[in-house]
This record gives C-alpha cells, structure tokens and sequence, in this order.
C-alpha cells in the first residue's frame, strides 16, 4: 500500500484538498499496519488554522502516534515556526512519519526550506486533489496548481490522491467523476495517479486508481 512505501510520506495540495484528513488516515493505516511501529505526524500547516491535523490530537494520542505541531497551532498568531522537535523524522530512523503540509505555494515554501533533509530521507511526495474545489475544477487547473507547487517547494510530485467529495453528500459518482479528471491530468503531467480516497461508507465499484484509499471521517468540518 502506498502508506506504508516510505519512512516519510509528505502530503501537499491546494486548500480545501482533504490533505490533513488524508495525513492523519494515514497515520492511523500505519498504525493499524504495524501496532509497535514508532510513529509520528507533523501538522505543518503555518497558514490555515481550520481543519488541520492538530485537530486529531485525541485520536493520534490514543493510538500512540506522536503529534509533533507549529508554534501557535490553534492560535490566531501567524507565524512560521516550526519546532525543533519536528526534525525527529530526519534524526531518528526507527520513527515512520507523515508530513501534513500547509496550503498552496506558502506551505510548499516551507516545504522547501526543509529541502536537503527530506532528499536524505527516504521520503514520497502526494498531492491531495478535491476537484469540487475551487482552482482544482478543470484538467488545466489542477495542471497549473501542480507547477505552482512544485515551483514552490523546488521538489517534483511523486503521485496524486483523488480526494473528489462532497462531504456527507459525497455520491460514487462524485468520486468517479473526480477520478476521470485525475487520470487527464496524470496522462498530461506523466505524475501517476497513486490511490483515490473515499470514506468507509461510499460504494467504490469501477475505480480505475491502482489503490482504494478507505478514510474516517475524524476531521470534524462545519459548513
């Protein structure tokens, strides 16, 4: 499963892609993988104080995965800090661990700066794609998000998640039609398209993705 490939497992896109949803279900996939596994989760999100991985921290500290946060995470404070504790992933080999990256071109920015550590790690880089978004709708936008991103960060895109949903009325349809999309903009871009993500209770009949990423819904969302 491609959650379990790399020691590090990086997740970036646009926002409102699912990213953090799509980080922490991983974690909790590498746990369920492995029960004495050293894990850890950085939420990395400087930018967006909603919806982040750091919501989860009952969760991942109930099932002994360790939350490693920004400075001011769940503050209104606006500051890229990120802490010392963070650099675990690169120093501390027996850990696996999952980056959750803040949006768009700031997060992929920070994302650079950690630049030569990540290369030294055995690492891949995702990119979470909801084509219900805004900017993410249309093969050529999503085509342009990516070059920003990797433009961003200075790291190419290992694979795309098709994150396509609704929330609570998110249909099979909604997902296969995301999915369609994600398979003209992988042809175009030459980036595989790696798993397509839906939720425990969504029918996955006919995707054509390599993997079915089966989620929980633990980011709790407002709307």
């Amino acid at each position: 499963m491609f959650y379990n490939d790399h020691r590090l497992t990086i997740v970036i896109g646009a926002y409102g892609s699912g990213k953090s949803e799509i980080a922490v279900n991983i974690s909790m996939k590498q746990r369920e993988s492995d029960k004495d596994a050293k894990l850890l989760i950085a939420d990395m999100d400087i930018v967006n104080p909603f919806y982040r991985s750091s919501d989860c921290a009952p969760v991942l500290e109930q099932n002994n995965i360790r939350l490693i946060s920004p400075m001011y995470a769940g503050s209104n404070v606006d500051a890229p800090v990120l802490p010392a504790e963070m650099y675990m992933i690169f120093d501390d080999e027996s850990y696996k661990g999952v980056f959750d990256i803040g949006g768009e071109d700031m997060g992929a920015i920070v994302l650079g700066s950690l630049r030569q550590r990540i290369l030294d790690t055995d690492h891949t880089i995702l990119m979470a794609v909801n084509t219900l978004r805004p900017f993410t709708q249309e093969k050529d936008q999503i085509i342009q998000m990516t070059g920003e991103l990797i433009a961003a960060s200075g790291f190419q895109v290992d694979g795309y998640l098709n994150n396509t949903n609704l929330l609570e009325e998110t249909t099979p349809e909604i997902v296969r039609s995301g999915e369609e999309i994600m398979l003209e903009v992988s042809k175009e871009t030459g980036i595989p398209l790696v798993a397509t993500c839906v939720m425990e209770n969504i029918a996955a009949d006919d995707l054509k993705a390599p993997e079915v990423f089966r989620m929980q819904r633990l980011i709790k969302y407002s709307y």
